[in-house]
């Protein structure tokens, strides 16, 4: 009885933890450049089962009865990192990435430590001095660092090798990373990731950048809202 509360227990907190990643899900399906997270679940260890202090069997010997099984666990998170699909703009400073690879931002703290973070998520805006930043307030960083452009240009275009010109001649170039392994990357607030030890950085000389464009999320509201449901009525 009471082993059966426990395993009916483990899985109503594993639908929990699979909601919770869920309802991120739909809340960020207008967040440029989110990825989709998922959540696995995971058997405990079967143990074996002991019939004790039985006076039915002969001198009280505990008998094994079979094997028993203590529920479900929360497995790991995982990442969709697919292609989001594209949505037009037409604004100069609007940028996509096809293809593997992230845009890399000079991203500072609180506490006013600097650091590289990465994100798809390019909808960038030129400030009064020219850099290009993030609309946080963050910079965008091309080659050789920050990216500052001329506030007197009649015209600016970006091509998809990420090279920025100004009515013709090259200023800056974009820097776009990619990894080795994607599992070393963690998510830093909604559209950027961090790199944790042992990841393996790449210059993504394959990815293609899009001017006008955005990275919208990857995730599809219809499949969501079914598994919302199916969720709904495992857990009741």
């Amino acid at each position: 009885m009471y082993k059966g509360l426990y395993t009916a227990y483990t899985g109503m907190i594993n639908e929990q933890h699979r909601m919770d990643v869920l309802t991120n899900n739909l809340a960020n399906a207008d967040t440029n450049g989110f990825k989709k997270e998922g959540a696995t679940s995971q058997s405990f260890d079967t143990v074996l089962a002991l019939k004790i202090k039985d006076a039915s069997e002969p001198c009280n010997v505990p008998r094994n009865i079979g094997n028993a099984n203590l529920g479900v666990k929360i497995g790991e998170n995982y990442t969709d990192y697919s292609q989001g699909a594209f949505k037009v703009t037409g604004n100069t400073y609007d940028l996509a990435i096809s293809g593997d690879g992230f845009f890399n931002v000079e991203f500072t703290n609180k506490a006013g430590a600097t650091s590289t973070k990465y994100t798809r998520d390019g909808a960038f805006v030129a400030s009064t001095d020219g850099y290009l930043m993030t609309k946080d307030g963050d910079y965008v960083l091309g080659k050789a660092g920050r990216i500052q452009l001329s506030t007197t240009a009649g015209k600016t275009e970006i091509d998809r090798n990420g090279d920025i010109y100004q009515d013709g001649q090259l200023k800056a170039k974009l820097q776009l990373t990619k990894f080795e392994d994607n599992n070393y990357l963690t998510h830093y607030g909604e559209t950027m990731w961090d790199v944790k030890e042992g990841a393996k950085a790449l210059d993504a000389d394959e990815a293609q950048v899009h001017q006008g464009y955005l990275e919208m999320s990857n995730i599809s509201v219809v499949k969501e809202m079914v598994n919302l449901i199916t969720i709904s009525r495992q857990y009741e």
